[in-house]
C-alpha cells in the first residue's frame, strides 16, 4: 500500500508545473487554495476531481488527501491557510469563483511569499501589510460563489463500468437505455444510481465529463471545432454556449488568456 505523504504545513507558494506533470497524493494539516494563474489544474481525492481554468480555484480543506495535475503549463498559485480559518465553512474540495479582484489578491499574496525566505513560505510571517492583504483575501473568499465542476468518481460497480466507457470516449452520445445494455443493467437502475451514488443525473455528469475533457483539450491547444467534436457537442457552437454559460467566456478567449 502506497504511503501518503504528510506535509503538515499547506505552502504559500507560486510553483510551475510542465504539461502532464503531476503532485502525487499529499495531505496538510493546513486548509489550501490552489488556483492556477495559468494553464488547467486538476485536483484529485478518492472522491473524485475538480478542474479549475484560471476563472477558478479549488479549495482543498485541511486533512484531504489529494493529488495535482497539470493540464498545459501550469503556473501553480498555492495560499495555505491555518485550520481555524475556514471562511466559507466547506469541508470538501469546492471550485470558487475568481473575479478579478480575488484574482490579483492571489498573485500578489503567493508574489511576496515567494520572495520570503522562508522555506516552506508560511501563511502568515506576522507583518502587518501581509495581515491585510490575508484579510481582504479571506473575505473576498467568503463571497465567492461555489462552481458545480466536480466530477466524483463511482462506487457502484455498474456505474463505475458506464462512466468507464464514457471517459474513454466522451463524444460516445449512446443513452443511458444503450449503456445499460452493455453492462447488463436497466436504464432506470443506472439513472437510480448517478442520483444515489454521484449526486447529479446523468445528463449532468456527461456534460461534467466533457467539459472536463474539454479544459484538458484547450489547454492542450487543440482547435475549438476539434475539441467540440472530440467531446460529444452536435456542433462548434453548442459547445461554445455550454462553456459560456459554465465559464463566462468563449473557448476561444479560454485560450488566448490561458
Amino acid at each position: 500500500m502506497t504511503e501518503i505523504r504528510h506535509e503538515p504545513v499547506a505552502p504559500t507558494r507560486i510553483q510551475w508545473l510542465a504539461p502532464g506533470a503531476a503532485i502525487d497524493a499529499h495531505r496538510h494539516d493546513d486548509h489550501q487554495i490552489v488556483y492556477a494563474g495559468r494553464g488547467v489544474l486538476a485536483v484529485t481525492t478518492s472522491a473524485g476531481s475538480w478542474i479549475a481554468p484560471g476563472t477558478r480555484a479549488i479549495w482543498v480543506p485541511a486533512g484531504t488527501v489529494h493529488a495535482h495535475q497539470a493540464h498545459g503549463e501550469l503556473e501553480l498559485r498555492l495560499v495555505g491557510l491555518p485550520a481555524s480559518d475556514n471562511p466559507l465553512g466547506l469541508d470538501q474540495p469546492t471550485v470558487l469563483e475568481v473575479g478579478p479582484l480575488l484574482r490579483e489578491l492571489i498573485l500578489a499574496y503567493t508574489q511576496t511569499a515567494d520572495t520570503q525566505t522562508v522555506d516552506p513560505p508560511t501563511p502568515d510571517d506576522g507583518s502587518p501589510e501581509r495581515a491585510r492583504l490575508r484579510a481582504v483575501l479571506l473575505d473576498q473568499l467568503r463571497a465567492s460563489p461555489q462552481q458545480p465542476l466536480h466530477l466524483p468518481t463511482p462506487t457502484a460497480p455498474l456505474l463505475r463500468a458506464v462512466c468507464e466507457i464514457l471517459s474513454a470516449d466522451p463524444a460516445d452520445d449512446r443513452t443511458l437505455a444503450a449503456l445499460g445494455r452493455q453492462v447488463g443493467a436497466s436504464d432506470r437502475t443506472l439513472s437510480r444510481l448517478f442520483k444515489a451514488d454521484l449526486g447529479m443525473t446523468f445528463p449532468q455528469w456527461r456534460t461534467q465529463l466533457r467539459l472536463y475533457r474539454a479544459l484538458v483539450l484547450l489547454a492542450e491547444d487543440t482547435p475549438v471545432t476539434a475539441v467540440a467534436h472530440q467531446c460529444g457537442w452536435s456542433s462548434a457552437s453548442a459547445f461554445i454556449d455550454v462553456f459560456r454559460r459554465t465559464f463566462g467566456h468563449t473557448p476561444g478567449a479560454h485560450q488566448r488568456h490561458a
